[in-house]
């Protein structure tokens, strides 16, 4: 067993017995759903809804190519620059560049997945430069020097009381603030922030082929301030997020909003489309839009995989799926969590390391029921345990023990050679520990159904 899954299962193991930390997450993910119920009621149509936004991402990734060069030349033609890259490194020394350039000493950051991605804050850090989150979540974590839990609710798993100690042990205030006071004391020390960087950095929820826009949703006003203060606004995006159309917007808006917090449309939704214009009063002297790759063409070359392309991040798969509930985000060791998480990782990694997650799956297709693009998760997951297999990443004794049991299976005379009592310690022996120490192992007859119903008809 790769090291990686030894250390997943015994994350997973701590965190399914942690009953505060599961009381915590099952909290706040039933919040989530009491508000999802009531945003859907906005479709007249909603599983048509979901059925066109399946088919408006299904054109966009069949033709990504042709749409990437369109985005690319419209946000060019209003003076925004287009940087390619390949690879997590690329990306962390063209942004790297960019501050040098710009004799940069300070950097807000919005809520972004793909930075996250590129570990881009430690980077950044180690050469010099502060890059401080604001979106709360993410600054919360930040303090407490961890990822992020989730995709869109950061710090899921913190109490107020957590986030109380987190503030008073970190910033010295008082461990008896109210969560309004908490989100105060944070917009204090954000705002001096805003005005000190000269570097800006958003991700981007969609890019849009037809204008060269950039779309950005929110609930707190903190990616606007990101990129009103600063000069340079920088945007790291993956090649996956693009949309054919602005049109398309009143479609995937209200579905991102209703799938991922529950809203009718989230509070703050900008689209941006270059850096200030010549009439414009305000905004960034320059745009950079860095297209990433980072992994995501190896999905696209996959046919079968390359409906995981369609997701918009909505988090909604991670609250449905029972294991994310029980084990968390953090237990999977990877920017992406969930059953979408499982999915992507082993695409975008590699598969001999991060199989395991597509393992860690009921298969119950949950997540599969609350996709807003209707991505067939669970089908994909079995579609990476079989890649898993297909390219000999699993080891020789599962295949040996694979392949005796489908010789037992395809005989009912070598399943009757062998009484209950043998097959009891053949389960106990072999079996016991991948079966768990919270689990009873089923117990065999003395004898088969078939030895009794051939001894009842003799």
């Amino acid at each position: 067993m790769h090291e990686t899954a030894s250390t997943f299962l015994e994350e997973s193991e701590k965190k399914a017995s942690d009953l505060g930390h599961r009381q915590t997450i099952n909290f706040n993910i039933g919040k989530y759903n009491t508000a999802v119920k009531a945003g859907k009621l906005q479709f007249t149509d909603l599983q048509g809804a979901r059925e066109r936004a399946k088919n408006v991402k299904w054109r966009a990734i069949e033709h990504l190519d042709k749409h990437l060069e369109e985005f690319e030349m419209n946000i060019t033609r209003r003076g925004a620059k287009v940087i390619w890259a390949e690879t997590a490194e690329q990306v962390q020394q063209e942004i790297l560049a960019i501050c040098k350039a710009k004799s940069c000493k300070s950097i807000v950051k919005s809520k972004s997945m793909a930075t996250e991605e590129v570990h881009l804050n430690s980077f950044l850090q180690s050469n010099g430069i502060e890059c401080v989150e604001t979106d709360l979540g993410e600054y919360i974590q930040q303090l407490d020097g961890e990822p992020p839990y989730h995709i869109v609710t950061p710090a899921m798993h913190k109490s107020k009381e957590d986030v109380a100690r987190l503030f008073a042990e970190k910033l010295g205030t008082d461990p008896g603030l109210t969560p309004e006071q908490l989100t105060m004391v944070a917009r204090e020390k954000l705002r001096q922030k805003y005005l000190e960087a000269e570097i800006g950095i958003t991700g981007a929820n969609f890019i849009i082929a037809d204008t060269g826009s950039i779309c950005v949703t929110e609930n707190e006003g903190n990616a606007r301030l990101s990129t009103a203060f600063p000069k340079t606004h920088i945007v790291l995006v993956g090649i996956e997020k693009v949309l054919p159309s602005i049109t398309d917007l009143a479609l995937f808006w209200p579905l991102l909003a209703t799938y991922g917090t529950g809203q009718l449309v989230t509070a703050y939704n900008s689209i941006f489309s270059g850096p200030r214009q010549e009439n414009e009063i305000d905004g960034p002297e320059e745009m950079y839009v860095i297209l990433m790759d980072n992994g995501r063409t190896n999905i696209l070359q996959d046919t079968v995989a390359r409906e995981s392309l369609y997701c918009i991040r909505c988090g909604s798969c991670l609250n449905a799926c029972p294991v994310y509930k029980n084990i968390g985000g953090h237990t999977y060791g990877t920017t992406y969590s969930g059953p979408i998480g499982s999915v992507i990782t082993p695409h975008l990694k590699d598969m001999g390391t991060y199989m395991h997650l597509s393992f860690a799956s009921s298969l119950c297709g949950n997540c599969t029921e609350v996709c807003p693009v209707r991505i067939n998760l669970h089908e994909l997951l079995l579609h990476n345990r079989q890649k898993a297999v297909e390219e000999n990443f699993t080891s020789g004794s599962e295949k040996l023990a694979w392949f005796g049991w489908k010789q037992g299976c395809l005989s009912r005379k070598m399943m009757n050679m062998a009484s209950g009592k043998w097959k009891n310690i053949l389960l106990r022996r072999f079996f016991a520990k991948s079966w768990g120490d919270n689990r009873d192992l089923p117990v065999f007859a003395p004898k088969s159904f078939n030895q009794m119903w051939k001894e009842r008809n003799k």
